[in-house]
């Protein structure tokens, strides 16, 4: 029945009631949140929250409608909720409605729920687990065993892609859930882009014969990921590299850092990370429930940028590798443009041999 009741329960025992939208089905995920105001079809397309129940802080989410920009070929949230959503949206780029884009692509949505309260709720206890139901939930052992796993392996593509022009500054693109928006910037800037799937080995990109390699966003735990972070061991040193989100996060843990789940992690457009070189404030786009350590990585590398709200890790330069990562997103879209320059500092590096990244 269209708009039946549904009960969001929450690993703590707190349970909120809502109405469906989009498909019907139950679903347990890990429970997050994200403050972005506009690029709610970025956010559902973003392979980094596989596993995640998604819910928007913005009251009103669908007023634009399903716009053609997505950041992969399909929606990665286990499950959608908003406080309002719109079914009428008005926008000359609009293809359809919020609830059919979810009703068509399997992901259960809510809608009628304080997502106030519900954020609040995960700002003080850290992120939870969750289920969506159609009745009240009464067995909690589900909910409280669920953990994401395999996150890189789902999500990565499955065959080699092409993008741009073959003339170009051909890069490794090693997809971990690259968002697509990472390939046009590169793509804008003369690259010839060899997205490889994550299961590709350091010999295997070497043999591509590269000019430089991106180590690209995705969901998960990072220390999952064994085999990519020995690969990228292997890697350091051999050729430029820029590394974004669970990049940063994997070549960290490959110089011998450490990382750890934040309380609630990052999720928005609006996040200010501090140039530590300059003291420049940038705004960035954020989606990571991890951090790098930066005290793990002392006499490695040297701390480029912090988060300036909790001062946590934003970015890292290894000079002497020729690699440099960031935690944010600089291809943000949709999102604030402030730190693009950071691929052109990869083409710099990429086309004049430098070895002072």
């Amino acid at each position: 029945m269209e708009n039946s009741k549904v009960y969001l329960t929450l690993q703590n025992g707190k349970q909120f009631v809502g109405k469906r939208f989009g498909a019907k089905g139950e679903v347990i995920g890990e429970l997050v949140f994200t403050t972005g105001m506009t690029g709610y079809v970025e956010t559902l397309t973003d392979p980094s929250y596989y596993g995640q129940i998604v819910t928007q802080t913005f009251p009103l989410i669908g007023n634009y409608g399903v716009t053609p920009d997505m950041e992969s070929k399909k929606p990665w949230v286990s499950a959608y909720i908003v406080r309002e959503k719109c079914d009428a949206p008005s926008n000359f780029r609009c293809e359809e409605t919020i609830d059919k884009y979810l009703k068509d692509n399997g992901i259960v949505g809510v809608y009628g729920i304080d997502t106030r309260e519900l954020t609040k709720i995960v700002r003080e206890s850290g992120v939870m687990n969750a289920a969506i139901t159609s009745r009240p939930l009464k067995d909690f052992s589900e909910v409280e065993a669920y953990v994401i796993k395999d996150a890189v392996k789902s999500v990565t593509c499955g065959e080699v892609e092409y993008f741009g022009n073959p003339e170009g500054i051909k890069v490794a693109v090693w997809d971990f859930g690259a968002k697509d928006n990472i390939i046009r910037e590169l793509v804008k800037r003369g690259c010839y882009c060899v997205k490889v799937p994550a299961t590709y080995t350091a010999e295997q990109i070497l043999a591509l014969n590269p000019r430089g390699l991106m180590l690209c966003n995705g969901p998960g735990d990072p220390a999952e990921n064994v085999e990519i972070i020995e690969n990228i061991r292997k890697l350091a040193g051999k050729l430029p590299i820029f590394g974004i989100c669970l990049g940063h996060q994997l070549f960290a843990l490959a110089m011998g850092g450490k990382t750890k789940k934040m309380k609630y992690g990052h999720r928005g457009a609006n996040q200010p990370v501090k140039c530590l070189a300059t003291g420049r404030v940038y705004i960035s786009s954020q989606n990571h429930g991890y951090e790098v350590i930066s005290s793990s990585l002392e006499g490695v590398g040297q701390l480029s940028y912090i988060n300036a709200n909790d001062n946590t890790c934003e970015g890292f330069d290894y000079p002497q590798l020729n690699a440099y990562t960031v935690q944010f997103h600089p291809e943000a879209c949709g999102g604030p443009r402030d730190a693009s320059f950071l691929f052109d500092k990869f083409i710099k590096n990429m086309t004049e041999g430098k070895y002072n990244a």
